[in-house]
C-alpha cells in the first residue's frame, strides 16, 4: 500500500484527488494521513468527500475514513466500471474538481460513461466549467481522449446549485503530447457573468478590461444569467492561440470593487501573455497527470507553482515516470519521461 502525507508541499486537496485518480487506474491501494493539513479547515470537506465517494463508486473500492472532517483515508480500488453516474455535492463545492478526479479514470472503464455532478461551477480556488471546456479538454482530445462537457446551470459560491454533465468514452492509452509553443493568437475576449445582481457590475468589469487590454465590441461580452442561478458574478478572460487556449477567472465578492475583480483577472492574463509560454499556471498543474499516463510529454508554462510541484511528487509515487521542472526567467519547462 502506498502511504502519502497530505501535509507535504502545498498541503491541499490536490494530493487526495490525484491519488484517487492514480489509484483507480493503477489498481494500487493507498493510505493518506494529514489530509488538507495546509488549509484553515483541515480534513475532508463536502467536495473532497464526494470525490472519494465518486471514485469508490466507479471503481468498486473499499474505503475507510470517508467522513466529513476526516484527516486519514484508506482507499483500495477494484475494477473501473462505465455507466451513468450522478453525484451531488450539496454545497458550492467544486463540480469541476470532482469531475477531474474521475474523468481520467473513466477513460480506462469497460464502457462509455455519463457523469452528472451538481454543486458549485464557479467558485474561487477551482477551475470554472469554461476552463475545462476551452483549455483542458481540447488538449486531452489531442491525446486521444473522447470527453465532452456541458454546463447545464451555473452555481456560484456560496449558494451552489449548478450542474455539469460529462460524457466519457474508453481510451486505454493516451498519446504523448509536447506543447512547447502556443503559436499566434487567434482570438481574445472577456465575459462578465452576473446572476441575481445588478448588470452594472459586469459592465464595469468589462469596461475595465476593455481599457486594460485594448479590447472593444465583440471582445467584451455581457452574460446575464437567470436570477435563480445567483447571486453571483464571475469575469472570464479567454485567450485562444494556434496550439493552446487559456481561461483566466476572477470572482466578485462583497465589498470588492468590480474594477478590482477585473484587474485580478488581467494580472494573470498579462503574466501569461508576457511569458510567451504555451500554458498558464493552473493548466500546467493539470497537464502533468495525463502526460504521465501517456508515458511522456512536455510543455512550457508561465509559472510552476508549489501546487504543481506537489502534484508531480504524488504522480511519481504511482507511475514509473520522472517529471523534471525547470524554472526560467520568462517561462518554465516541464518534461515527463517514462523510467521503465
Amino acid at each position: 500500500m502506498i502511504e502519502l502525507d497530505g501535509a507535504v508541499g502545498e498541503g491541499g486537496g490536490q494530493i487526495l484527488r490525484s491519488a484517487l485518480t492514480l489509484s483507480m487506474i493503477t489498481g494500487q491501494a493507498f493510505c493518506i494521513n494529514n489530509i488538507r493539513a495546509g488549509r484553515k479547515k483541515p480534513g475532508l470537506l463536502r467536495q473532497h468527500l464526494v470525490a472519494v465517494q465518486a471514485a469508490a463508486e466507479i471503481s468498486g473500492a473499499t474505503v475507510t475514513g470517508a467522513q466529513l472532517g476526516s484527516q486519514t483515508l484508506v482507499f483500495a480500488p477494484k475494477g473501473i466500471k462505465g455507466g451513468d453516474y450522478q453525484f451531488a455535492i450539496g454545497s458550492a463545492g467544486s463540480c469541476t474538481l470532482v469531475l477531474q478526479t474521475v474523468m481520467l479514470a473513466l477513460l480506462h472503464a469497460d464502457g462509455p460513461s455519463t457523469v452528472r455532478i451538481s454543486g458549485g461551477t464557479h467558485n474561487p480556488m477551482a477551475p470554472p466549467a469554461q476552463f475545462l471546456e476551452r483549455a483542458y479538454l481540447p488538449l486531452l482530445r489531442r491525446m486521444g481522449a473522447d470527453i465532452g462537457i456541458e454546463l447545464l446551470r451555473c452555481g456560484f459560491y456560496p449558494a451552489g446549485g449548478g450542474c455539469i454533465v460529462a460524457t466519457i468514452a474508453p481510451c486505454a492509452q493516451l498519446r504523448q503530447l509536447t506543447l512547447m509553443e502556443r503559436g499566434e493568437r487567434t482570438s481574445g475576449y472577456a465575459e462578465g457573468f452576473v446572476a441575481g445582481l445588478p448588470g452594472s457590475i459586469a459592465l464595469r468589469e468589462l469596461e475595465c478590461v476593455g481599457l486594460g487590454m485594448g479590447w472593444s465590441g465583440e471582445q467584451l461580452r455581457m452574460r446575464g444569467l437567470p436570477a435563480d442561478q445567483g447571486p453571483g458574478n464571475a469575469l472570464l478572460i479567454t485567450l485562444e492561440y494556434e496550439h493552446a487556449s487559456e481561461v483566466f477567472c476572477a470572482f466578485g465578492e462583497k465589498m470588492v470593487r468590480a474594477e478590482t475583480v477585473a484587474k485580478d483577472a488581467m494580472h494573470e492574463a498579462r503574466r501569461y501573455i508576457a511569458s510567451n509560454a504555451a500554458v498558464g499556471e493552473h493548466l500546467a498543474d493539470q497537464l502533468m497527470l495525463p502526460m504521465a499516463l501517456a508515458g511522456g510529454g512536455g510543455f512550457t508554462a508561465d509559472v510552476i507553482s508549489q501546487h504543481a510541484t506537489t502534484n508531480a511528487e504524488v504522480i511519481g509515487r504511482f507511475l514509473p515516470v520522472t517529471i523534471t521542472l525547470e524554472e526560467g526567467e520568462q517561462r518554465s519547462t516541464c518534461t515527463v519521461r517514462a523510467t521503465a
